[in-house]
């Protein structure tokens, strides 16, 4: 098998995975896409299936020179694992402030902050 063929193969094989896509409708009319995992990976094209288009082949230069580069390539979000645990500091006044909210509502303060996180990243939790 040939370097080019190789190189081929894991370029496919990472344009495979589930890599997230953010489309964003600009000003003028256009669409603006990304690859959220992919820093710099991004395009735009006249209509919604013109960017996701665009999209796709700059993933595949984007993949391509990190390749040729040595450069890691990013798994998607999709693929990681979450253990659904991390610490997070905030200011007392805040922390007290969720607790007291917690104790009004007669729930936890784990349940008050994550109905918070759900509703400022629109899920349902």
């Amino acid at each position: 098998m040939t370097t080019v063929t190789v190189k081929r193969d894991k370029v496919k094989e990472y344009l495979a995975k589930p890599y997230t896509r953010e489309l964003i409708r600009n000003e003028d009319g256009t669409w603006f896409a990304r690859v959220m995992e992919l820093k710099g990976c991004m395009t735009e094209g006249n209509t919604k299936e013109e960017a996701l288009k665009n999209l796709d082949d700059a993933m595949k230069g984007w993949i391509d020179v990190a390749i040729e580069d040595g450069e890691s390539i990013p798994e998607p979000l999709e693929s990681r694992s979450f253990s659904g645990k991390f610490v997070v500091r905030v200011p007392r006044s805040l922390h007290r402030n969720l607790a007291k909210r917690a104790e009004v509502e007669g729930v936890s303060l784990n349940q008050v902050v994550v109905t918070a996180l759900a509703r400022e990243v629109g899920q349902k939790k």
